[in-house]
């Protein structure tokens, strides 16, 4: 794979960004690609490895050496097939997955992995500009029914495959626009939206309906659609926040992260105000802001709340401050706890670790949070004695994850099992519920998770749909 020698001749070099005081002045992508040589020398470092780490490290199991070796040799076409065989979106992971496949390539037992994600990215854009990437309708009607349920990476992802397989195919999206939180939760400044849209116009050309500002439960009843589909494909995603119960949780301008995001994202779509901001509008302009939780929706909230004009940000972790660097000893291949710095931090946050929030500031509104530091004994969180503080902020963004997915309408109605945790219980084997004419896949069966994990299971989830309809199926898992 790749040149026997490439990864002794050249270091890694991935893709840059443009520069902070000019993308925060817009909400586009700003990640710089690399020239189409750069691109072959980077994949000629994919180094032939005995046993090819990345694709465990790889959720949907992409075989990356494979499309390496076809991008060093200049065939293009050959590895977008490669790429597609099987991941059904690779310009979405190759913008927002957080590139586990890095974590377990052997290069990276020395910090040098390859740039996977950057190769990946560069394969699905040239096959969309070359116009490789056209409808694969299926060349017969099995005649049967399905409806998905959400159209996030899990729900696009089984919706396509089951087209593909001949199926009738109807998603139902209760938001106006598909996409999930791929459209709503992530900044355009990260993946921007047109990327899903002409997703969307491949799947309509394959026999895919799209049914928007359809929410089950709600506008149409589960037993309506068990009565008209032979299947349903639950594929809701994990919805629930996590609540901040603290004395001055209530106030006005505590809000969630995911509320801050869909509103700009709807600006960004061209939308007025009125249609972004039903319940008015949040903003962080010439306020002082803080961000609860340290994953990517905090992240987001920073770079985000920074376009807007906030007049500072700070971003809290209640967990320690995790080390620069991991120790490949214990933790290769394996997905590592190391301190990320991400480009939204780069362009102007505080970041504090280890914080427990007390109470919120305010009488009609928030002035500031209190605050106190902790640490960790035995595995028990305590509170730092005499370690009180208090932080300014106008407003309070909650991006603490989130708990599950939602059970009002849609599950109370279904009426499914749920897990311990609360999920849709089902297996990886066969995604069935306890109704066997309901399956569910990606976060709403797993929890909160990756968009690559959603794909993986979308596609996997439509192979156990297709054999169950069919008694066989030729959908890869």
């Amino acid at each position: 794979m790749g040149k026997e020698t490439g990864f002794l001749e050249l270091d890694r070099k991935d893709r840059g960004y443009a520069d902070p005081k000019e993308r925060l002045k817009h909400y586009k992508e700003f990640v710089v690609p690399h020239p189409e040589p750069e691109l072959k020398a980077q994949a000629s470092r994919c180094m032939n490895c005995g046993i090819p780490y990345c694709h465990n490290g790889c959720p949907v199991n992409n075989i990356i050496p494979d499309w390496n070796h076809l991008v060093y040799e200049g065939d293009w076409k050959n590895a977008l097939e490669v790429l597609h065989s099987t991941n059904n979106f690779p310009e979405f992971t190759g913008r927002i997955c957080p590139a586990p496949c890095e974590a377990s390539c052997t290069l990276n037992i020395v910090d040098q992995p390859v740039t996977i994600k950057s190769i990946e990215c560069a394969i699905v854009d040239k096959g969309w500009q070359e116009g490789w990437i056209t409808p694969q309708p299926p060349k017969e009607r099995t005649g049967k029914t399905v409806a998905v349920v959400g159209s996030g990476p899990a729900g696009l992802a089984a919706a396509q495959q089951l087209a593909r397989a001949g199926h009738s195919v109807t998603v139902f999206e209760k938001n106006d626009r598909i996409g999930g939180l791929l459209r709503y939760g992530i900044p355009d400044f990260k993946m921007e939206k047109h990327l899903i849209n002409r997703r969307a116009v491949q799947m309509e050309a394959e026999g895919v309906q799209f049914r928007t500002s359809t929410e089950i439960g709600v506008n149409v009843s589960v037993e309506s659609l068990k009565a008209n589909f032979d299947v349903i494909v639950l594929a809701g995603g994990a919805e629930d926040p996590r609540k901040l119960e603290i004395p001055g949780a209530e106030l006005p301008s505590v809000r969630l992260a995911m509320e801050f995001l869909t509103q700009q994202n709807k600006r960004n779509a061209g939308d007025d105000e009125l249609r972004a901001a039903p319940r008015g509008s949040l903003t962080a302009t010439g306020k002082h802001v803080i961000v609860i939780g340290g994953g990517d929706t905090g992240s987001d909230c920073v770079g985000t709340s920074n376009r807007q004009g906030a007049l500072s940000v700070t971003q809290l972790e209640i967990m320690p401050k995790p080390p620069e660097k991991e120790n490949k000893a214990l933790t290769w291949p394996n997905w590592p706890l190391k301190l990320r710095t991400s480009s939204s931090h780069e362009e102007g946050c505080e970041r504090d670790f280890a914080v427990l929030t007390k109470r919120v500031v305010g009488e009609n509104d928030v002035s500031g949070l209190e605050c106190v530091r902790i640490e960790w004994v035995d595995g028990k969180m305590q509170e730092v004695p005499g370690s009180e503080f208090t932080l300014q902020a106008d407003l309070i963004l909650l991006a603490m994850g989130f708990v599950g997915p939602r059970k009002q309408g849609l599950l109370d109605q279904a009426g499914v099992d749920l897990d311990p945790r609360g999920n849709v219980a089902a297996n990886v084997v066969d995604y069935q519920t306890s109704d066997p004419q309901i399956f569910a896949c990606g976060d709403m069966r797993r929890g909160q998770s990756l968009v690559v994990w959603a794909i993986r299971e979308g596609r996997q989830a439509a192979r156990a749909v297709d054999l169950a309809l069919m008694g066989q199926s030729q959908l890869p898992r």
